[in-house]
């Protein structure tokens, strides 16, 4: 059933790539790739899962709130990472050309029934 929330993220969202959800651990639940995107999701979702786990203790340290989301803007993609749990989170890869704003929105409006699947 990820599977199918990922793909409508994914084909909702103007320039989407790929989404996924993974655990700060590193290790994939799920994900969705378009077949035009020369994209290692799962690299990806690794690489910045330790990113996101300092940014997580860092928030920790400053007393700020827990952590629920991060935008990464590079020259060729935006990655939005929202958490869901205490252990898992969602990605959203988006070409730079692609539409950052609904990216964010569907993510939003996904992320409660993906809350409900990890409980």
């Amino acid at each position: 059933m990820f599977d199918v929330i990922l793909e409508r993220i994914v084909n909702q969202c103007p320039g989407g790539l790929g989404a996924l959800i993974m655990g700060f651990d590193g290790i994939g639940i799920e994900e969705y790739v378009v077949a035009t995107a020369d994209l290692d999701l799962t690299l990806v979702g690794i690489e910045y899962s330790h990113v996101i786990k300092e940014i997580r203790h860092a928030s920790e340290i400053l007393k700020v709130g827990s952590l629920h989301e991060v935008s990464i803007k590079t020259e060729q993609f935006y990655v939005i990472i929202q958490t869901l749990t205490d252990e898992y989170f969602v990605a959203l890869v988006i070409d730079r050309t692609g539409n950052f704003g609904k990216g964010r929105y569907l993510l939003l409006r996904e992320s409660f029934e993906l809350k409900q699947m990890l409980s």
